[in-house]
């Protein structure tokens, strides 16, 4: 008695932490959405469009006149929207359910130097925070380990599709990149106002030791990776094994994954800049506050920029207000890849993602940009644009129906469909919506 009694309280225990949500079975039978205004964002808009999805893909786009082929389900949306799904480049999706609470929290190892921290392996695909982002359109997310206070190197983000039974089902691109996180390096002593100076010489040499354990790692990955070569049976060392897809195979090679660093401040840009050109990386820079002012280099280079979302104060008391605001317009005019992310990797707020696009085009980012930036702007830079990011045959049916603008709060999304698979739209806020509109 005593055993089962303990064996059922931790059964609910569990089935509390859990998402209730069953994910469907792969698509069976082909599926035509009629009467649907498609927004393709790689083309014009379709009135009256049609799109017959078939094996989880794209097979088809057209107008009425494009017809189900035998066996197909037809669904008359009755000129609803359809939209790609929004696609997060920035989150911590799965690591992270509870702040407030360490056990419901896996994003930072300890120590430095964590090439070998894997986001994937910790993603937790019962968190109920996915079913609550699916319902604001985010559909697909990368989720990014943390490198903690006094870290350098934070591990290997994952791409996935926020539906699926575990991390093996939901994982698109298992290990995207090298995550790497640089300490602040333009020292405002108006910061330090009471400190002497022996105090800020003390903070300079800290941060100098950092870049030194920084490039002293990539210089002990390069070396690892050079004996490996010549020869196989060197030991095996897990944190340099890590770093060796984000190296040149060769002199001039283009490495195999990008280095993705996550730096606001214009000193901190320049610093990755030459970091990346020294060692050869694939860079991406996450964060850019300030990558408006060195624009042309990035440009030049192919350098991208995930923006760290935009409700942000700015970097400096002489800048104006909307200076983070007005950044994607500005990276757009100056050629620079971009696409916009949720502020600060919160996990609770990812859902929020359109409508950090809709800032954007309140100032000064166009109509089509603004929406590129949350989904094939992505897709671009996370390297998965051949299957993500626009309603294109061929690419996964991934995307939502809604009954508006997706970037206005007051829209809403009706139905959303992972690789043509329609998913449950319920989750623990519609469950509590629910139960309190019956109270008396």
């Amino acid at each position: 008695m005593k055993i089962a009694l303990i064996a059922a309280l931790l059964s609910s225990s569990v089935t509390a932490q859990a998402s209730p949500n069953v994910p469907p079975p792969a698509q069976r039978e082909p599926l035509l959405l009629r009467n649907a205004t498609l927004h393709p964002v790689t083309g014009p808009v379709i009135a009256g469009g049609s799109l017959l999805i078939e094996g989880g893909r794209i097979r088809a786009i057209g107008g009425a006149e494009l017809t189900a082929p035998p066996g197909a389900r037809t669904v008359d949306l009755g000129g609803r929207h359809v939209y790609p799904g929004f696609v997060a480049a920035n989150t911590n999706l799965g690591l992270a359910e509870i702040r407030s609470v360490a056990a419901s929290t896996d994003t930072t190892e300890t120590g430095p130097l964590n090439p070998n921290a894997r986001a994937l392996v910790a993603f937790n695909a019962d968190s109920e925070l996915l079913p609550v982002t699916r319902a604001g359109g985010v559909l697909t997310a990368l989720s990014v380990p943390e490198a903690g206070r006094t870290g350098l190197i934070a591990g290997t983000s994952a791409l996935l599709q926020l539906e699926g039974w575990n991390w093996q089902d939901m994982a698109l691109v298992p290990e995207f990149g090298l995550h790497i996180a640089l300490p602040r390096l333009r020292l405002n002593s108006a910061l330090f106002p009471n400190q002497p100076e022996a105090r800020l010489t003390e903070i300079r040499r800290s941060t100098e030791a950092r870049l030194k354990l920084l490039d002293d790692a990539f210089e002990s990955a390069k070396a690892y990776a050079r004996a490996r070569a010549a020869d196989p049976t060197t030991p095996v060392d897990t944190r340099w094994e890590s770093m060796r897809a984000v190296l040149p195979a060769s002199p001039g090679a283009t490495p195999a994954r990008p280095v993705v660093m996550h730096a606001d401040d214009l000193a901190q840009i320049r610093f990755a800049l030459d970091f990346a050109a020294r060692h050869g990386l694939k860079l991406i820079i996450h964060g850019g506050a300030d990558a408006w002012r060195v624009a042309d280099t990035l440009r030049d280079r192919q350098v991208p920029v995930i923006i760290d979302g935009l409700l942000r104060l700015p970097m400096r008391r002489d800048d104006p207000p909307d200076a983070i605001y007005g950044l994607p317009a500005r990276l757009a005019a100056a050629g620079v890849r971009f696409c916009i992310a949720e502020a600060g990797r919160d996990s609770t707020n990812a859902r929020n993602l359109p409508f950090e696009a809709a800032h954007a085009r309140a100032f000064g980012l166009s109509d089509d940009d603004a929406l590129k930036s949350v989904t094939l702007y992505p897709a671009q830079i996370l390297g998965v644009a051949d299957r993500l990011g626009s309603l294109e045959v061929g690419k996964f049916a991934t995307l939502f129906v809604a009954d508006g603008d997706p970037l206005e709060p007051s829209t809403r999304i009706e139905r959303v469909f992972m690789q043509g698979r329609e998913v449950e739209l319920s989750d623990r806020q519609t469950a509590l919506r629910d139960k309190y509109l019956k109270r008396q």
